[in-house]
């Protein structure tokens, strides 16, 4: 019985040592073909636009094509589901933000994924703070002017945003959240719209992004009062920062990440987080990166990427808790 144990546990070691032989194998063969690359928004935004030149370079250094799928769909929930549900094996990439995997499931009650367990963090991409921007004509010209109008007027200011659970909604949200006054939320399907009836004096104020906003402001329609990330921009370095308003707490960027299904190889992940590593520093991508006011993220990959959609988790539950935004 001794011997047969024995033969048997030798069996099972090279059993073992042959299955991680293969799993190493496997890795090292990676990627022998086209790779899916799920953006889980509407074709033609900033996201789209971001994502399709990082899909060609990192193309490129992998020595196969990347190709964009789009699946919009609840704040970007319904195409990362899907995603999360396909083969370990390299080839489906994820396009991750605050919104999917962490805001999302505090504002929509059928989330049906989990950010943490479904799948593996691989290298985050960039960052875009977001422009407070009014009306002109409005009678609060700073920052403190306008908490202290929102103060004796609740509620009386009307702040629009691209759609619900979006990040110029959740901005929004959290600087209520920060500075303990309430407006009122005006939710649109896209910033045009939105935008438009700013300029035209039915909304009062407004969070969007620097590349959305800046011929607006240079044309003098809009006027910039703050920005939300931790340094003022290069492309509109006169916005001071809320931190330098007093108001660190309503600091908040727009983030994106790469994910891949759980249970994929660690060496594919190893692979495809060098690659993107490269390519988010590559001068092409940053010209992109640049000319949407957005920063790379140099150095937030594997598990301090995994740590930090964890604290986003708590971070943006917290904000939808206290300031009671929903979408059913």
């Amino acid at each position: 019985m001794q011997k047969f144990w024995k033969t048997a546990f030798v069996g099972l070691a090279a059993v073992s040592a042959l299955l991680g032989g293969t799993a190493r194998a496997a890795g090292e063969a990676w990627p022998t073909k086209p790779i899916t690359f799920v953006v889980p928004f509407t074709p033609g935004g900033i996201t789209d636009n971001t994502s399709r030149v990082l899909a060609k370079i990192v193309g490129d250094k992998l020595g196969q094509p990347v190709v964009v799928d789009n699946r919009p769909g609840a704040g970007g929930s319904i195409g990362v589901e899907a995603a999360s549900r396909q083969a370990p094996d390299g080839y489906t990439l994820i396009y991750g933000t605050q919104g999917t995997q962490a805001a999302n499931l505090a504002l929509y009650k059928n989330i049906r994924y989990d950010p943490v367990k479904d799948f593996v963090p691989v290298h985050a991409m960039s960052e875009t703070p977001l422009i407070l921007v009014i009306n002109p004509n409005r009678p609060f010209k700073t920052v403190p002017e306008l908490i202290a109008y929102a103060k004796a007027n609740p509620g009386k200011l009307n702040f629009g945003s691209a759609g619900p659970g979006t990040g110029t909604h959740l901005t929004a949200e959290l600087f209520q959240v920060a500075t303990g006054i309430k407006m009122t939320h005006v939710p649109y399907k896209g910033s045009s719209p939105a935008l438009t009836d700013l300029m035209a004096g039915n909304l009062d104020l407004m969070f969007d992004y620097p590349v959305v906003v800046m011929p607006f402001v240079q044309a003098g329609k809009l006027k910039p009062l703050a920005m939300t990330g931790r340094a003022r921009l290069s492309v509109m370095p006169e916005v001071p920062t809320v931190g330098e308003l007093g108001f660190p707490r309503a600091e908040s960027s727009a983030w994106s990440a790469v994910f891949v299904p759980a249970k994929t190889p660690p060496e594919v992940v190893k692979k495809l987080g060098d690659a993107i590593a490269l390519a988010i520093v590559d001068p092409e991508m940053l010209q992109v990166t640049e000319k949407f006011g957005s920063v790379p993220l140099k150095d937030l990959r594997d598990a301090k990427l995994g740590e930090f959609v964890k604290t986003e988790m708590v971070r943006w539950r917290e904000v939808v808790q206290q300031s009671g935004a929903r979408i059913d």
